[in-house]
């Protein structure tokens, strides 16, 4: 089959999908009512508008009764998720006036929840564009697919493949819908629980629901031009330490901790790892700062665990800016957002799971080395004995996305040093680059408003690749470029 045939066959959800959210993109209507900002009525209803027609273009497409293959669904999702920051860069270009560049690396940058920032002045910018910042960073936290799956009224093994495609693991339910909707649940039962948290820190309303929703979602967008520097507030770092946590680990132990399953919670690797890798790292940094920057211990400490926590959580926010620091912590600091949080949660990153899924695989390879050649050495994984077969296919699958990662940066960072030359050393670079593949958001000051053209486009397909991690994005252009079908062997 040809390939727009293919992709016409996952066309009708897609357009479903565009949908439901041209509908939630209408909340920031609500802001501008409040705040009486009417010059943004037209900039605003550009976004569920177009939204709307393209959704009701791509409905009108047949439902092909074939189910399509994985690729095509993973190429879907890769589409989707560009076309999304396209549209929503309308507000900046309408609104704001500012470049399309800028505006759709603003765009990507919200919906991919990374939090690097083109726009200057946001203490003077518009209340409903502040919004629209945090509320695309929220919905893409939970997933442009996620949620629209989570909206449908129906369930299908193309909606199943869709929402496998974007990276979700998580099986609440028996089926994809209902799973969906139990995590836009969850999702806003947390966002409204870190918003009254938020509340005991003495700052507006106004700030703890903006911070809350790109802590949630481990975004990172600030309300303010200054970030967290404008509270010079303690207390409200602290709280804030939480709901970046909560933002990086599984969303389904919150649904089991409803269901008061905390045995299952407990067994979790993955949040032993996100806490383990969260303690190791704050550690290390505030001792770094102490000794290698002459930090009085308590602005270490205050400094070195909010970063840590925002870096591995791949959230973005910083009281601190770590150009000033030695290098030593800015490594450790690049250490922990190239990790990330873990798997079905809303940070970006490598991900802990697939660092420890490497970690083990490695001492199981090394132990065969020891066994004797009639000894079967088994690979366990969460307390289960894992078939040779499969325990060496899903080991080279996580070595492959650990590998594409570490090739990106390799390549971003030589493609950045051609394009942009800069007093800032390499590993300074490296840092910002990482930051973007991971979806992280901390800035050295590497990157502006004035960096050139091509550091910024390098930078928006750096977030679009994290977002994915990378294989819808492969699939894509080799789909366009040698079709979909499955090669024949020669």
């Amino acid at each position: 089959m040809k390939r727009l045939e293919h992709l016409a066959m996952i066309a009708h959800d897609m357009g479903l999908i565009f949908h439901y959210l041209a509908l939630i993109t209408v909340i920031p209507f609500a802001v501008l009512v409040l705040y009486r900002e009417w010059d943004l009525v037209l900039p605003m209803a550009s976004v569920p508008a177009s939204f709307f027609v393209l959704g009701s273009l791509m409905a009108r497409v047949p439902k092909r009764e074939r189910v399509p293959q994985m690729s095509v669904a993973i190429a879907g999702v890769a589409l989707t998720w560009f076309a999304v920051a396209l549209i929503g860069s309308l507000p900046f270009i309408l609104g704001l006036h500012m470049s399309i560049t800028d505006s759709i690396f603003e765009s990507m940058s919200g919906w991919s929840t990374t939090g690097f920032t083109m726009m200057t002045s946001l203490d003077i910018a518009p209340k409903t564009l502040i919004f629209w910042r945090s509320l695309i960073q929220w919905l893409g936290g939970i997933g442009v697919i996620a949620f629209g799956i989570a909206m449908m009224s129906g369930s299908g093994i193309a909606q199943f493949k869709l929402y496998r495609s974007e990276g979700r693991q998580e099986a609440l339910m028996p089926n994809v819908v209902e799973t969906g909707r139990r995590m836009l649940a969850t999702y806003l039962s947390l966002t409204t629980i870190g918003v009254l948290l938020l509340l005991f820190s003495g700052i507006p309303v106004w700030d703890a629901v903006n911070l809350v929703m790109t802590a949630i979602s481990t975004g990172g967008f600030s309300v303010h031009e200054g970030g967290m520097a404008y509270y010079g507030n303690p207390l409200l770092e602290l709280l804030l330490v939480p709901v970046m946590l909560a933002g990086s680990i599984p969303i389904q132990l919150f649904f089991f901790a409803a269901h008061g399953k905390f045995s299952k919670i407990l067994g979790d690797s993955s949040l032993r790892a996100v806490l383990l890798f969260a303690a190791a790292g704050s550690f290390f940094i505030v001792l770094d700062l102490h000794l290698f920057n002459d930090l009085p211990f308590l602005d270490a400490v205050r400094q070195g665990i909010f970063c840590a926590v925002s870096g591995l959580t791949t959230t973005g926010f910083q009281n601190a800016n770590p150009h000033l620091w030695a290098s030593l912590p800015v490594i450790m600091l690049t250490m922990l957002i190239m990790v990330g949080g873990a798997r079905g949660s809303t940070s970006g990153g490598i991900k802990v799971n697939r660092i420890v899924l490497g970690y083990r695989g490695l001492i199981w390879w090394f132990r065969r080395y020891f066994a004797r050649s009639n000894v079967i050495v088994p690979f366990q994984y969460e307390g289960k004995n894992i078939p040779k077969d499969i325990s060496e296919l899903e080991l080279s699958k996580n070595m492959l996305i650990i590998i594409l990662y570490v090739l990106t940066i390799f390549v971003a960072a030589i493609l950045a040093l051609h394009l942009f030359a800069t007093s800032f050393p390499v590993y300074e670079v490296i840092f910002e680059l990482v930051s973007a593949l991971s979806n992280c958001g901390l800035g050295l000051g590497y990157l502006t408003p004035a960096s050139p053209i091509a550091i910024k486009w390098l930078f928006i397909f750096l977030m679009w690749f994290g977002r994915l991690e990378f294989v819808p994005v492969i699939i894509l252009a080799m789909g366009l470029a040698r079709g979909f079908d499955t090669p024949t062997a020669t």
